[in-house]
């Protein structure tokens, strides 16, 4: 009897490591929001709410729902990616989530009891961005195929 071993990384496609890698960057990220130093003055983080001080990196401003966000789409990311329609679909659905926060952080007031998540200028921007490269990869990732997956 012969075993077959499977190597992942050469039976991926490229959405499906594309989706696998910015899956376990948003893991990443959940798990440095909650670790201190990391995430400056870790000690006013607030559950949910605008008044949250901590920022990750002392830069986008975070809150414990912001990072458990962060981690349930890493986990998302990572679980989809296991295919290249669900990969295709993590990436696109995901990124158009991303640019609805984006609209919703420019349109909230940042001092408003409305930016639960919370979000700042940093955060809008950075919204935009993995929103398009998102769709970007989901795209252009699977445009010349004509069947996602089977």
């Amino acid at each position: 009897m012969t075993t077959h071993t499977r190597n992942a990384n050469t039976t991926r496609t490229p959405v499906q490591k594309a989706a696998l890698a910015v899956g376990a960057v948003f893991l990443l990220v959940g798990i440095l929001g909650f670790i201190p130093g990391i995430t400056t003055d870790y000690d006013t983080m607030k559950f949910a709410s605008h008044e949250s001080g901590a920022e990750l990196l002392g830069i986008f401003q975070i809150s414990v729902l912001h990072n458990l966000v962060h981690l349930a789409f890493g986990v998302a990311g990572i679980a989809l990616a296991r295919t290249a329609s669900g990969a295709r679909t993590y990436l696109l659905a995901g990124g158009a989530v991303y640019l609805v926060l984006w609209l919703y952080g420019l349109f909230v007031g940042h001092h408003s009891g409305a930016n639960f998540v919370p979000l700042n200028a940093a955060d809008d921007w950075l919204h935009f961005f993995l929103g398009i490269g998102m769709i970007a990869l989901g795209a252009l990732l699977t445009r010349s195929r004509t069947a996602v997956d089977r």
